[in-house]
Parts: C-alpha cells; sequence; structure tokens
C-alpha cells in the first residue's frame, strides 16, 4: 500500500521535527510526506526545510491563509491545498497532525487493517496526552472515533465521502458519511500516539461556537444536538460549555449556514444517532 501523508502545519517549530523523525522511522514507510506550512510566523518552514535535506519523502509546500488559529476549516483547507500538489497514485491518504510522536509500528498496522477488510474505509489510533510522568488517553471522544489529528483514509472511500469538508464538524462528518456509504471505521487501542499539545489549546475566544455550529451543519437537529453538547461538555469537565454550543447551533441556524451533509444523509445521521444513544441508555 502506498501511503501520503499530508500534515498541516500552524506555528509547530517545537514539534514538527519529532513528528516527522516518528515517521521515518516507520516500519511501514509512507511513499511521501508532505509538510502543509499554514502561514506560520514561526522557524516551521525552516525546521521542515532542514529536515527534508537528509530525508527526501518528506516535502513542504507553502501555504497563505489567515493568521486566526480556528478549529475545522482552516487546518482542513491546508489539508486540501496540499493534496492538490500530490499526485493521485496513493492507496491510503493520510491527514495528521504536526505535534504528534507516533509508535514505530503505527503505519504497519494500519496497513495491516486495510488489508484484512475491503470494506474499512479509515483507520486510526489513540492521542494521548502528557500528565505528570505518564502519558493518559485524551478521551474527547467515544473510543469508536478517530480523532481529526490521525485520520487514515482508504482512497476509495476517501473520494466517496467527496474528500474532507473546509468546516468545523468535518472529522465526525467524514466517518458518519463512510458508514452511510457502507465503510467500516476502524480504531486500534494499542496505537498509541504522543500528543505533544492538548487539543484546542491554541484556539482563540471566537472559536467557542464552532461546536455548535457543526452541529447544525451535521443536521443533528436540537434533541441531538443537546445531548451531543451536555456529553462533550461533561468530558471536558466545563458544564459552561453547552450553553456556548447551542448558541452556535442557534447561530447557525439563524444564518441558514450550509450544511455538511445533504438531506438524505442527513436524515440517515439522525437515525444512526438515536440508536447509538438509546443503546447506551438501554
Amino acid at each position: 500500500m502506498r501511503f501520503y501523508i499530508i500534515i498541516p502545519a500552524h506555528n509547530e517549530e517545537a514539534s514538527i521535527q519529532q513528528t516527522l523523525q516518528s515517521l521515518i522511522e516507520q516500519t511501514y514507510l509512507p511513499e511521501k510526506i508532505l509538510v502543509v506550512n499554514d502561514n506560520s510566523t514561526d522557524k516551521t518552514a525552516e525546521k521542515v526545510t532542514e529536515f527534508s535535506k537528509k530525508n527526501s519523502i518528506v516535502k513542504l509546500f507553502n501555504n497563505n491563509s489567515t493568521p486566526t488559529h480556528l478549529p475545522g476549516g482552516k487546518v482542513v483547507q491546508a489539508f486540501l491545498n496540499g493534496l492538490e500538489q500530490l499526485d493521485n497514485q496513493y492507496d491510503v491518504v493520510c491527514k495528521f497532525d504536526a505535534d504528534l510522536i507516533f509508535p514505530s509500528n503505527y503505519l504497519e498496522k494500519v496497513a495491516s487493517h486495510f488489508s484484512a477488510d475491503k470494506k474499512t474505509g479509515m483507520v486510526g489510533g489513540f492521542c494521548y496526552i502528557k500528565s505528570g510522568d505518564h502519558w493518559k488517553l485524551e478521551n474527547l471522544t467515544n473510543k469508536d472515533h478517530i480523532r481529526g489529528a490521525l485520520k487514515a483514509y482508504r482512497k476509495d472511500c476517501f473520494q466517496q465521502i467527496g474528500g474532507l469538508k473546509a468546516s468545523m464538524g468535518w472529522d465526525t462528518a467524514d466517518e458518519l458519511l463512510a458508514k452511510f456509504y457502507g465503510w467500516s471505521v476502524k480504531t486500534d487501542e494499542n496505537l498509541k500516539v504522543k500528543h505533544l499539545r492538548a487539543t484546542g489549546e491554541t484556539y482563540n475566544n471566537s472559536s467557542k461556537y464552532k461546536q455548535g455550529e457543526a452541529f447544525y451543519k451535521l443536521r443533528y437537529g436540537f434533541l441531538i444536538t443537546l445531548i451531543a453538547s451536555l456529553k462533550l461538555a461533561l468530558l471536558k469537565k466545563k458544564p459552561t460549555l453547552v450553553k456556548d454550543y447551542l448558541t452556535g447551533y442557534f447561530k447557525a441556524k439563524k444564518n441558514k449556514l450550509p450544511f455538511l451533509v445533504n438531506e438524505k444523509e442527513g436524515k440517515w445521521i439522525r437515525k444512526y444517532r438515536w440508536k447509538k444513544i438509546k443503546s447506551k441508555l438501554f
């Protein structure tokens, strides 16, 4: 399997070389690694250039965007701009963050999951953050969900879902659409990836409504949005976030923001979500 890896990076001079080092030390090497330097104001580009001189599979692409670091749309647009720079000869395309350290067998295990089942459309491990002298699971989602930081897509699945959506909620939309089209999503608890910076650490205050906006764009409807908001706020141990999420939902509804899925897909998604909710309650 030919793996292409795209890494959007905004001001990641402190971690990017560690991420790249962990990827070139894989037991199953990728064909290409493209770092998309997304309007960095630090030495990210210099660090990648320095690294690429000794490792030919690593390339740098400078992407122009707004300096504001918001969740969702900005990082996906950088990924998509990077994808345009590559050919179409991959079997698996990965969207990885620039502050991760992968275990050496990560890609080998991902490849084995894809090989074991031709209907596996997406594969991923789990992010762990430093807590004192230990690394603990960054527990923000269910264990059947692949974090946006480390997505790997089979080419056919990636193309069938229409690629990634440049919007908050993209890393839920991709999995829901994959399942809608009959693909399975595989998570592997044995693949423990070190996340050097906690999720959301660099987001500014204007991003607080984005999660509720994503729930609207996924066509969840109010009741599922309320349940999802309560659950996520509790996972983050910040109950006041519920208000922000619901505010974001109603702002998006008032402004009639475009959806990430069509009506047929949205109907299936709501049915799927209710099924999951009921299975946990009963």
